[in-house]
């Protein structure tokens, strides 16, 4: 039985002594950091830093020796039973940091020690694991990525935790990464060669063997290093361009580390990188911003810090603006320097992978060759889809094969960017018929698992079987590049084997040896207290998602390497998101034919549309546009209702503020499921915007983005479960523009979620009591003139 009151401890010896070890490590990793040792300070960590942090603390509160004294807070032997459990607690993913965060402020505070026992027992006690509800195995799992943020405020430390599990294990040690990614420049090899012996000539060579680069600088802090760095790059660039000048002239280095660059929510400083300067604009100490980054860098002063947590994921950032602002990316090639210690990096939509490390200064070769290779290399080679192409007067098309002819399509604009690395990375633009027809047609490019079916087949039946509000086909393909189908695994990657990755684990073996690290603790991975461990992927692979829900234990493990395949599907219609409605009874509307369109395609194909979001729900108010006044959109992760057995994929992502409670909680994807989607698309909306399309920024439930399964299925129970409670929430926090909804939104939710909680059987009449809603308050608004 858990207590509900914290023990006598006042013949325990004073524990303020016992801690200052603690502190001091605190303030070394805010020095390291180049933060202040403040309590603010913690905020600036990533959720890693926080855990490697947690454990730091946990393991100088289990050398107090009165541990052993003192009653447990869980009914366990003593009080270290709760410490020990408490660290496996924190090791794993599952844990949730804020519970330990007043622990940490009140011992960093210095608070008194009555304070502190009583946050230690209160932290024991809620960092106790409840039991968790088995999901139904028979589904595709669903994973977490930052591409299904809504109206987020982009904190660093929400999004890098999901980046992390979103890039999942990061392979490095490939053998021929060089080989994959740079044998086909042209003239590259001999150039390289060429130049480096002209780098060891003369009476003061500038590269040495034995000793490496002459002007090496022996602090190998940011600021000497980028200096070296800025040398050697322009040293090499001037040297490419006498190579090749048309295309080492238009690029250039870029050593900024301390001013953000534009084009990011986020204000993300970069160290280092290549970008494209063809109108020679960027001009020392000028602005610059993330569409003209090529290939990023991170610096590192120590090779000790060739880590996930230090150095990888950080260049993981970066590569993440980068396709967020460069929406014809299909990979970003990048660079880590710890040290003199050198990485080749690649990041793709299956995640990231490395080459072997190299020292500059025992392979100088390798050095030169990678530089000159990112000044040589042309956009196909960097990444940019070639299949997207630019006219003599500069408009963007793609060319397609449709009904026995080619037809161009040419862009107009982007209408939906992606902000994620690893993912389906879903991108569309408006475009139209290069020969005048004034149809819209809308271009969806997205990274596919193979096992799905594909959305366009999906699209071609619903639009031959007549379902309404749904958006019409006009034409589907695999993207092909160089003749062959445009994939991850061999097109992008030319058939690396991350099998072979220094860090390779079996996933068989993943759960076990997670256990193993949870067991060790901190030992291993470092030294003293107050440094930051190694969380490299060399030693450890990441544990399972925390996010995902589980897949049936007893079905044999697929160890093959996942791919995804690049699929385009142009569609017919062409609207903007419902929350960009010009009117509240707009609004309404749009709602109701959406979820008449929703019952369409449900009664007649049995598909269950699957992400029911604002950005999935849309709107046409254009007179002169022949498309739906209102339609779904987006068949990406549909599913056919009377299913066997799930695709076969590694998992499909979802909106997740919009995520139904009990999809949350592992249960059968059903109909019911989707609609009550539609109830949270309506309450994000009201509290979100003020008026048509008019973002109010983040809010209190930003945290939905980010929040496990578990606390974002109880704080979406806490909203509905009370009639009086809602209604409070409801006028604290809809906009005084959809305040007027309150009452209509009461009703819907009355009836999604009757006598305050979930459905969990499906009723077909929940269609018809919904639209009744939505009617009545339309028409009630119309009454009133609003």
């Amino acid at each position: 039985m858990t207590r509900t009151e914290r023990p006598d401890v006042r013949k325990a010896a004073s524990i303020a002594g016992k801690l200052d070890v603690f502190r001091d490590g605190f303030r070394t990793i805010c020095q390291e950091s180049g933060l202040p040792p403040t309590l603010d300070s913690l905020s600036q960590f990533d959720n890693e830093d926080l855990q490697n942090l947690a454990l730091d603390l946990v393991s100088a509160l289990r050398s107090f020796p009165d541990m052993r004294k003192l009653p447990s807070a869980n009914s366990r032997k003593n009080i270290l039973s709760d410490l020990l459990r408490l660290t496996a607690v924190i090791s794993s993913d599952d844990f949730d940091i804020d519970n330990l965060m007043p622990l940490l402020r009140a011992v960093l505070n210095q608070e008194p020690e009555d304070v502190i026992w009583d946050r230690i027992y209160s932290t024991v006690i809620e960092s106790t694991p409840p039991p968790k509800l088995l999901p139904f195995f028979n589904q595709t799992p669903y994973l977490h990525t930052t591409s299904s943020f809504v109206n987020s405020s982009g904190h660093r430390k929400h999004v890098d935790a999901v980046l992390k599990e979103e890039l999942g294990p990061i392979y490095i040690g490939i053998p021929q990464f060089y080989e994959s990614f740079f044998r086909d420049i042209d003239g590259l090899e001999a150039a390289g060669n060429a130049v480096f012996q002209e780098l060891r000539e003369g009476d003061t060579p500038l590269y040495c063997d034995g000793s490496g680069w002459q002007d090496w600088p022996k602090s190998t802090q940011e600021k000497e290093v980028l200096e070296w760095l800025n040398q050697k790059f322009n040293l090499l660039r001037n040297l490419a361009g006498e190579k090749s000048p048309s295309v080492a002239a238009q690029r250039k280095i870029l050593t900024r580390p301390s001013q953000p660059l534009q084009g990011s929510n986020t204000k993300r400083k970069l160290d280092v990188a290549i970008v494209k300067d063809i109108d020679q604009q960027i001009e020392e100490g000028g602005p610059s911003d993330w569409s003209r980054v090529l290939v990023p860098g991170e610096l590192k002063s120590s090779p000790d810090l060739d880590t996930a947590s230090n150095t990888w994921r950080d260049l993981g950032r970066y590569a993440r603006e980068v396709f967020s602002s460069q929406e014809t990316r299909r990979f970003v090639l990048g660079f880590t320097l710890c040290g003199p210690i050198m990485r080749l990096w690649e990041f793709d939509r299956l995640g990231a992978i490395a080459s072997s490390p190299f020292d500059v200064n025992k392979d100088g070769l390798q050095f030169v060759l990678a530089i000159l290779g990112y000044f040589w290399m042309n956009d196909e080679q960097l990444g940019f889809d070639p299949s997207i192409m630019t006219s003599a007067d500069g408009r963007r098309f793609i060319e397609i094969s449709r009904n026995g002819r080619k037809e161009r399509l040419v862009f107009d604009e982007l209408v939906k960017p992606s902000s994620c690395v690893a993912g389906r990375a879903t991108t569309c633009w408006k475009a139209h018929m290069e020969d005048g027809s004034n149809t819209p047609v809308v271009i969806k490019d997205s990274w596919q698992y193979p096992e799905r079916e594909e959305e366009g087949k999906l699209l071609q039946e619903v639009t031959e079987k007549g379902i309404i509000n749904v958006a019409r086909y006009f034409y589907h393909e695999t993207v092909c590049v160089n003749g062959k189908i445009d994939d991850v695994r061999e097109n992008i990657r030319k058939g690396i084997d991350v099998t072979k990755a220094s860090n390779y684990k079996p996933a068989s073996n993943k759960q076990e040896e997670a256990k193993d690290t949870a067991r060790l603790g901190r030992s291993k991975n470092r030294s003293r207290t107050g440094h930051k461990r190694s969380s490299s992927c060399a030693e450890v692979p990441l544990p399972p998602s925390k996010r995902t829900c589980s897949s049936s234990s007893n079905r044999k493990q697929d160890l093959t390497p996942q791919n995804r395949i690049h699929r385009r599907v142009c569609i017919r219609d062409y609207g903007k998101s419902i929350c960009r409605a010009t009117s509240r009874v707009a609004l309404l509307n749009a709602l109701q034919s959406c979820l008449e369109g929703y019952e369409s395609l449900h009664a007649h194909t049995g598909i269950l549309q699957g992400d029911i979001s604002t950005g999935n729900l849309m709107i046409n108010e254009d007179k002169k546009n022949g498309s739906w006044p209102a339609f779904l959109i987006d068949l990406d992760l549909a599913v056919k209702e009377q299913r066997e057995q799930p695709s076969g994929a590694r998992g499909k992502t979802g909106t997740r503020a919009f995520m139904a409670i009990g999809l949350l909680l592992g249960e059968k994807h059903c109909f019911h499921h989707d609609l009550e989607s539609f109830f949270w698309v309506l309450f994000w909306i009201c509290i979100h915007y003020d008026g048509p399309g008019k973002d109010v920024g983040p809010t209190d439930f930003d945290c939905w983005n980010y929040d496990d399964d578990q606390k974002l299925a109880n704080s979406k129970k806490g909203v509905v479960d009370d009639e009086a409670d809602f209604e409070q929430t409801a006028e604290k926090y809809f906009t005084s523009y959809y305040k007027v909804l309150v009452p209509w939104v009461n009703e819907l939710r009355r009836v999604v979620f009757p006598g305050g909680t979930r459905r969990k059987k499906p009723d077909r009449g929940l269609y018809v009591q919904m639209k009744n809603v939505l009617e009545k308050a339309a028409e009630d608004l119309k009454m009133l003139g609003i």
